[in-house]
């Protein structure tokens, strides 16, 4: 179930007028919440609820037992680190078995052949659960901050399972920490006039980035190159490529846009996932701006456990290098997320190392920085978008490749060109839309909202395009 469909928008209504309906009632409208984000993440495969529920009780049990043990005096709970490993390890199993089974199956099939070792490792075909890395870092996150004394632990199991399950984030994020979260859950929400109009904005903006400017990228240029680059020339590539920075960051942003509107609508605040990533002029800024929740994540929860940068610069640069190599296998099992991974590493490495030699003096103008980092993250997208290096390599032979271009249109450009622009808006353009929208009568709100629903809808191409993000 997709949230630019008919069937979502009548799920939604049916869950929106119910959940207030019970908002004198808390308890019961987070057993509604939790059962219907359960019918939602069923629509996709009923079997992987169980999944779902097994991973939400084994964290709950985990988080219970650590917050049995003592508490030391800066807030965290003494003698609880075999149980945070035990708890780390069995998210990390499940995450495994679903996403990387056949891939490690795979690698060790070739090492044996490569010594002439030929054996039959057991192959099964696992199907891939939606969001599964969304929901398993979720889980991950909460136990540890329990250890650490940064959320205490969960008042109820219902809790867990809402905070794992709640359906505007739980199958592409952002990933929203127990922290955040369960403190809402504990009081009955409120809806402000505010929060609904910011609301669907969000969600009238993101409905025209995911199924106008993503899905034709999509459709009319990005796959066609993709699929077959050495049919393209240059132009058409060098379009694909710029198109296909664009695309994600519409696509992703566009869905987390959605799961903050939703979720204001429902009387809750997710944090922001994205913050105009293409005008950063280094890649550290680029991954402060880009997908907030798990570049946060990956430095909270594996950057400085690592140790960070509290042990000079070498370490720093070797932890920076770890980091975004899990990064990259975390978007999924192929090497070329790997080699995606390494790459913003190695760039950021390469950053560290220009700090400590010239120190805060700055010697590249910021549009140069911009302009330099904007296509190292496309040279990145190639191997992000491509299934091989084969493929990726075909992908930068055609930019050299001359002849005419098949597939760019002057609405195409368009399309990019407005892409990129839309980073150099105003700041929370949305917010400050929001708060000079909000004083004015409810019928003109909802006139106005509904009159760009209708305009999406009037341009947009048929059919929905899956969310880039669903795979990982």
């Amino acid at each position: 179930m997709l949230f630019p469909t008919l069937a979502f928008g009548v799920f939604f209504l049916f869950a929106y007028f119910t959940a207030w309906s019970l908002d004198r009632e808390n308890g019961k409208r987070k057993l509604f919440l939790l059962l219907a984000s359960w019918v939602f993440y069923a629509q996709w495969d009923w079997r992987f609820v169980l999944l779902l529920i097994g991973s939400a009780v084994l964290n709950w049990g985990v988080a219970a037992l650590i917050a049995r043990k003592p508490l030391a005096d800066d807030g965290s709970r003494v003698g609880a680190g075999w149980l945070v490993a035990a708890g780390v390890a069995a998210n990390l199993l499940i995450l495994g078995v679903f996403k990387y089974y056949g891939f490690f199956v795979d690698q060790a099939l070739e090492l044996l052949s490569r010594f002439g070792w030929e054996r039959d490792l057991p192959l099964l075909q696992i199907v891939l659960p939606v969001g599964i890395s969304f929901f398993t870092f979720q889980g991950i996150s909460y136990v540890v901050d329990v250890k650490r004394g940064k959320t205490p632990p969960a008042k109820s199991l219902l809790d867990v399972m809402l905070l794992m399950s709640f359906f505007p984030h739980l199958v592409a994020g952002p990933i929203v920490r127990a922290s955040d979260l369960l403190p809402q859950f504990d009081r009955a929400p409120r809806l402000t006039r505010e929060m609904a109009t910011h609301g669907l904005l969000l969600i009238c903006w993101g409905l025209f980035k995911k199924t106008v400017i993503a899905s034709e990228l999509s459709v009319r240029l990005v796959d066609p190159v993709f699929f077959d680059p050495a049919a393209y020339s240059a132009l058409d590539i060098a379009a694909a490529v710029y198109g296909y920075a664009v695309q994600i960051y519409c696509d992703f942003s566009a869905y987390s846009d959605m799961a903050i509107g939703i979720a204001a609508l429902l009387g809750y605040s997710f944090p922001r996932n994205f913050d105009q990533p293409y005008r950063a002029a280094s890649m550290q800024a680029f991954w402060r701006r880009w997908h907030i929740s798990l570049s946060s994540w990956l430095r909270d929860y594996l950057y400085v456990p690592l140790g960070g940068g509290k042990r000079g610069l070498v370490a720093s640069c070797i932890n920076v290098m770890i980091t975004m190599l899990l990064g990259g296998l975390w978007h999924g099992a192929a090497w070329t997320f790997i080699a995606w991974g390494a790459l913003h590493g190695g760039v950021q490495v390469i950053e560290r190392l220009g700090r400590a030699v010239l120190g805060n003096r700055s010697v590249v103008p910021t549009v140069v920085g911009v302009v330099v980092t904007f296509h190292i993250v496309c040279l990145g997208w190639i191997l992000f978008r491509s299934e091989t290096f084969g493929m990726a390599l075909q992908v930068l032979e055609g930019l050299g490749r001359m002849g005419p271009a098949t597939l760019v249109t002057p609405f195409l450009l368009t399309l990019i060109v407005g892409g990129l622009a839309m980073h150099w808006l105003p700041p929370r353009a949305i917010e400050g839309l929001a708060e000079r929208m909000a004083p004015a009568p409810s019928l003109t709100i909802g006139v106005l909202i509904g009159l760009g629903l209708l305009l999406v809808e009037a341009v947009r191409p048929d059919g929905v395009q899956p969310f880039i993000y669903f795979q990982f």
